[in-house]
């Protein structure tokens, strides 16, 4: 005689629920989220250098540093150096580029040499950078001839002064081939033409010309054949 079929209205008889039916029992348990990643510490030589001060802000915080040196107000800075104490300001702020006649005048009122404000530069990277008319025109022994002498840059390194001049020989000025100093000296000319002697000979200078020499010797442009001339020269001597 067969079995009548259960209803589903009829319970189920209980037993012990095993794997399988508690996976369809329940639903599965959200997945707990990670704890959050804990910083990582980069140390030692991995770990990333500060950003490099800029040359102005270098020579800004040099500035401060020895004006607070000699306890002195930006003010009285600012009226030693013959700058406004506005200009005082922006330059140790680190806001402004500085020409080489403003950082003389401040290494003079400081008292310092003027390589020393660029100490605190990164690396000590030497460069300078003058436009075009700004040099620091300077007295040297050929001015009482009419040489105009126009300092473009100067040196920061500590064995060697290295000293870059645009010199103009206008049509007043004279001849003068007595000059004589320590070091090597190096002459590209740009305009003009002239004679340029050194020691016993005289060499005729045209644009695009080069002259390297022992500045020891005698030498100095000794005919000027074509004015106005211009040309640049680098002299180059240790430093005592």
């Amino acid at each position: 005689m067969r079995r009548p079929l259960r209803t589903l209205t009829q319970p189920l008889p209980e037993r012990p629920l095993d794997g399988a039916d508690l996976a369809l029992a329940e639903p599965p348990a959200p997945t707990p989220a990670p704890p959050p990643a804990e910083e990582a510490v980069v140390t030692g030589s991995n770990a990333p250098r500060a950003a490099s001060l800029t040359v102005e802000q270098a020579i800004g915080a040099q500035i401060k540093q020895q004006r607070k040196k000699l306890d002195i107000t930006s003010a009285e800075l600012a009226a030693t150096a013959k700058i406004s104490p506005g200009m005082i300001s922006k330059i140790e702020n680190g806001q402004i580029s500085s020409s080489l006649a403003t950082l003389t005048a401040l290494a003079g009122a400081l008292n310092v040499p003027i390589a020393s404000l660029f100490a605190g530069y990164d690396d000590r990277r030497d460069c300078s950078f003058v436009k075009a008319g700004q040099g620091v025109v300077i007295e040297r022994r050929g001015t009482k001839s009419g040489h105009i002498y126009e300092l473009l840059g100067h040196s920061l390194g500590t064995d060697v002064t290295i000293e870059p001049f645009l010199i103009t020989l206008t049509d007043t000025a004279a001849p003068y081939s007595a000059f004589r100093h320590a070091g090597v000296e190096l002459i590209y000319m740009l305009t003009g033409c002239v004679g340029y002697r050194h020691g016993d000979k005289v060499y005729r200078l045209e644009p695009g010309d080069t002259l390297f020499f022992d500045a020891s010797a005698q030498h100095g442009p000794e005919e000027l054949i074509c004015v106005p001339t211009t040309y640049l020269s680098i002299i180059a001597y240790p430093k005592e």
